[in-house]
C-alpha cells in the first residue's frame, strides 16, 4: 500500500483550502486532503469538493453514526461526489449499520473505501470511564477493529498508540492514523498523538495531519514534514 499523508482542511473557507492545496503541492510524498464536517456543512463546501480535480486524493471524514437506514441513505446522498476516495463511519454504530454503509458505498462508487473510526484521539481512558465504558482504550479499540473487519470495512482509523495491536487483527486493511504532530508541536486538543515517522514505522498506511501543516508557513511546514519521514 502507498503511504498517504492527508492534510486536514479544518476550515469553512474555500479560499483557505485552495491555498492549502496550492502550497502543499509536492512530488516527494503522497499528499491527499481530508475534509470534515466543518467544511462539508459550510455553504460552499460541498460544491467546492465537486470541483476538485479527480487526480487529487480526497478523504471525506463525516464519521457517520446513526441507525442503519439513515446512514445508508446518507451515503447514497453522496453519489454526486465522484472524486471521494475515503469515507468514515463510527464503528460503535454496530454491525448492521456498518454493513449498510458498505453496501450503499458499493452502489454509488465501487472504488469508495469505508474506514471505521475507533476511539477518537481526543479521548483518554478517563474520558471513556466518564462516558460509561469499563474497558481500556486498547481493549475497546481491539474489539472495534474485529467488528470492522467482520463487517467488511476497508480500513481502520485509530491513534498511533493502537496501530501495532490493530495491525495484528487487520493485516490486509488500511490503517489511518490522525492526531499527528511534527516534532516539538503542541498536542492542543488531542490526547493521543504521534509523529509522522513513528506512525509509519509502527504500521500506519496513512496519516492525517492538520495544524502542524496549516498553521503558519505552509510551504516550510511541508518541508519539515518531508524531512521528518525521510
Amino acid at each position: 500500500m502507498n503511504k498517504n499523508i492527508f492534510i486536514a482542511c479544518d476550515t469553512k473557507s474555500t479560499k483557505k483550502v485552495s491555498k492549502i492545496i496550492k502550497e502543499t503541492k509536492t512530488n516527494k510524498i503522497n499528499i491527499g486532503y481530508k475534509f470534515g464536517i466543518e467544511f462539508f456543512y459550510s455553504k460552499s463546501g460541498r460544491q467546492f469538493l465537486n470541483k476538485i480535480k479527480k487526480n487529487k486524493l480526497i478523504f471525506l471524514d463525516l464519521k457517520l453514526n446513526d441507525i442503519p437506514n439513515t446512514c445508508a441513505s446518507g451515503v447514497r446522498a453522496l453519489g454526486d461526489l465522484k472524486n471521494i476516495k475515503y469515507l468514515t463511519v463510527h464503528v460503535n454504530g454496530g454491525y448492521e449499520m456498518l454493513r449498510a454503509v458498505k453496501k450503499s458505498a458499493k452502489k454509488i462508487n465501487s472504488k469508495l473505501k469505508i474506514l471505521g473510526v475507533t476511539v477518537l484521539t481526543s479521548l483518554s481512558n478517563r474520558n471513556l470511564r466518564e462516558i460509561g465504558h469499563t474497558k481500556s482504550i486498547e481493549k475497546l479499540v481491539t474489539k472495534q477493529a474485529k467488528l470492522a473487519k467482520l463487517s467488511g470495512l476497508d480500513g481502520i482509523v485509530c491513534s498511533g498508540q493502537e496501530i501495532k495491536v490493530i495491525k495484528k487483527i487487520c493485516k490486509k486493511m488500511e490503517i489511518v492514523t490522525p492526531g499527528i504532530r511534527l516534532d516539538g508541536d503542541k498536542a492542543q486538543d488531542q490526547k493521543r498523538i504521534m509523529t509522522p515517522k513513528k506512525a509509519f514505522d509502527s504500521g500506519a498506511t496513512s496519516i492525517v495531519i492538520g495544524r502542524s501543516i496549516t498553521k503558519g508557513n505552509i510551504k516550510k511546514n511541508i518541508q519539515r514534514l518531508i524531512k521528518s519521514i525521510k
